[in-house]
C-alpha cells in the first residue's frame, strides 16, 4: 500500500483531538479511518501492533451517532493497548505465541473507564514477550507472537520495554495515545527511546485487574502520550479503584488537574553526577537544567541518599522473582485456551522451541523455583531492603529536604521509582535545532506518591518553556 500523505489530524494530541470530535469539526470516522490507513501503511515495518480491532470503525461511527451532551472526554480518540491487557474480544498474549487462542470476554476496568470516556480502541499494542521477565538476552521489543518492534527513529536504535509497541506507535503516530504497563521502567523506558512521554502513575492509581502480571508490589499501567495534559487526561479517565485489586482500593484519587505555572516557586532535586547517562540524555539535562532556572524553581544538585548500597546490591530483582510465579499462575488460572500456569509456559515453550525459546527462558525457571507466595524469609527481606533503599533512605530524604521533585537523565531513577511505587514521568527534551535522526534525548521527573498532577504540571511547564530550548514531543521522519 502507498504510505497516505501527511494528514493534519496526525497533528492533533488528544486533547484537541476529543474538544475537535465532540464540537463536530472532525467525526469519529475520519478520525479513525486516518490513524487505521497510516497503521496499515507503516506497521509492516515497524512491527508496533499485534492485532487491529475489526470493530474500531463501527465503534467509530456508533460515536458519531452520540447526541453532543453524551460525548465524552476522550471521544473519539484511537488509542491502542498492551497486549497484556485484557480486551474483550481481542488476545491477550503478552507477546507469547503459547497466547494466541486466548481471548478475554471482558474488559480490564482501565479498557471499560476508556471506552466509557469514547476513546476508539485501534488494537493490541506488539510487547517483549512476558512483559521482559522471561529471559536474559531478549531484545527490547521482541516476542514470539509479534516478531520484533523498530525504533521509528533509526532500526538500529533500540525500542525500549517491555511496552515497545506502545511507544514506537504513538511515535510513528499509529494512534494518538497508547497504554502500556511497567514493573521496573518499561513505561518510561519505550517512551524515552521513541521521544514522547510515558507516566508510570503512583503504584494503585489504575487497577491492575485484567493485566497479565509480573509483580503486585510493582506493577501499573500508565499512558504514552504526545503531552503532558494527554497524560493527565488518560490518567483521570484510568484511575479509581477495582474491588479485586488490593493496592487500588488503598489508593485515594488525587486531583487530578493541571497547575500553571508550576516551576514558578518549585525545588528541584538533579541527579547529575549519573557517569554512564548517554551523550543525548547528559545534553537532555543540561537543557532541562537551563529551562527549569529560566522558569523560575530552584535548581539543587543531589546525589540519591542510598546510591553506594544500592550499586553494592546489584539489579536486585529478587522481589520480582518470587512473586512472578504465584501472580502469573493467578492470571494463567483463568485462561480456558492456553498455559495454565507457569510450569506449563515453560513446556510449551519448550514444545515449540524453534518459535518460542530463540532466547531462552532463564527468569522463568527462576520464578518456578521459588514457592510462588510470601512464605519465604528471603522474599520478606527482599522487598524490605527494597522500600528502606528507595522510601525510608532514597526518596523520602530528598523530598522531606523540600525538593518537589527529582529530575534524573535518561529513564537513571526509574527502577528505585517502581520500587517505592512513586510516580515518574520521563519527558523529552532536546535542541530545537537538533538534525533529523537525532537519537531522542531526555529526563525522569520523580515525585512523592500520591503526586501525579504536581509531577505532571511541572513536566508541563518544563515542556512549555517558552524560549524553545526545551521543544517537547517532535516525530520522526516517517512520511
Amino acid at each position: 500500500m502507498t504510505l497516505p500523505l501527511p494528514d493534519p489530524i496526525l497533528d492533533l494530541d488528544a486533547t484537541d483531538l476529543a474538544d475537535a470530535t465532540r464540537r463536530g469539526d472532525l467525526t469519529c470516522g475520519e478520525v479513525t479511518r486516518t490513524y487505521l490507513d497510516r497503521l496499515e501503511a507503516l506497521n509492516p515495518r515497524l512491527r508496533a501492533v499485534i492485532t487491529v480491532y475489526p470493530y474500531a470503525r463501527a465503534t467509530a461511527d456508533a460515536l458519531d451517532a452520540l447526541e453532543p451532551e453524551k460525548r465524552g472526554p476522550l471521544h473519539g480518540c484511537p488509542i491502542l493497548i498492551k497486549d497484556n491487557i485484557d480486551v474483550a474480544g481481542l488476545p491477550t498474549t503478552a507477546g507469547s505465541a503459547l497466547m494466541a487462542a486466548h481471548v478475554p470476554t471482558v474488559d480490564a476496568p482501565l479498557v471499560a473507564r476508556l471506552r466509557t470516556a469514547g476513546a476508539v480502541i485501534l488494537g493490541k499494542a506488539n510487547m517483549t514477550e512476558w512483559a521482559n521477565f522471561m529471559t536474559l538476552g531478549m531484545p527490547n521489543g521482541y516476542s514470539s507472537q509479534g516478531g520484533q518492534t523498530v525504533n521509528p527513529w533509526e532500526a538500529e536504535f533500540d525500542t525500549g520495554g517491555s511496552s515497545s509497541g506502545s511507544g514506537v506507535a504513538v511515535a510513528a503516530r499509529l494512534c494518538v495515545a497508547a497504554i502500556g504497563t511497567e514493573t521496573s521502567g518499561s513505561v518510561v523506558s519505550p517512551a524515552h527511546e521513541s521521544g514522547v512521554l510515558g507516566l508510570k502513575p503512583t503504584l494503585g492509581l489504575i487497577p491492575r485487574t485484567g493485566i497479565v502480571p509480573i509483580s503486585h508490589s510493582q506493577d501499573t499501567a500508565g499512558p504514552i502520550t504526545r503531552s503532558a495534559r494527554d497524560t493527565l487526561l488518560l490518567l483521570s479517565v484510568m484511575a479509581g479503584p477495582d474491588e479485586r485489586d488490593e493496592a487500588s482500593r488503598r489508593v485515594p484519587v488525587p486531583e487530578l488537574t493541571l497547575t500553571p505555572n508550576a516551576l514558578s516557586g518549585a525545588t528541584i532535586g538533579i541527579v547529575s553526577d549519573e557517569t554512564d547517562a548517554s551523550e543525548a540524555d547528559a545534553a537532555s539535562l543540561k537543557l532541562a537544567r537551563a529551562a527549569l532556572e529560566k522558569a523560575g524553581a530552584t535548581v539543587r544538585d543531589v546525589t540519591f541518599p542510598s546510591r553506594a548500597e544500592l550499586k553494592g546490591n546489584g539489579v536486585m530483582l529478587e522481589v520480582l522473582e518470587y512473586e512472578f510465579k504465584g501472580d502469573l499462575n493467578a492470571y494463567l488460572a483463568g485462561v480456558t485456551d492456553g498455559p495454565h500456569n507457569v510450569a506449563d509456559v515453560i513446556e510449551g515453550n519448550h514444545a515449540q522451541a524453534e518459535r518460542c525459546l530463540k532466547y531462552g527462558q532463564t527468569f522463568l525457571h527462576a520464578a518456578q523455583g521459588t514457592r510462588g507466595d510470601a512464605s519465604e524469609s528471603g522474599y520478606r527481606l527482599a522487598r524490605a531492603r527494597d522500600l528502606r533503599l528507595t522510601r525510608e533512605e532514597g526518596f523520602d530524604l530528598l523530598f522531606a529536604g523540600g525538593l518537589d521533585a527529582v529530575v534524573f537523565p535518561g529513564i537513571h531513577g526509574c527502577a528505585l521509582a517502581a520500587k517505592a511505587g512513586y510516580p515518574s514521568v520521563t519527558l523529552p527534551v532536546h535542541a530545537p535545532d537538533a538534525p533529523a535522526g537525532t537519537r531522542p534525548g531526555g529526563v525522569l521527573l520523580v515525585a512523592p506518591a500520591g503526586a501525579d498532577a504536581p509531577l505532571l504540571s511541572l513536566a508541563a511547564h518544563l515542556a512549555a518553556d517558552s524560549d524553545g530550548r526545551v521543544s517537547g514531543v517532535r516525530f520522526p521522519a516517517l512520511d
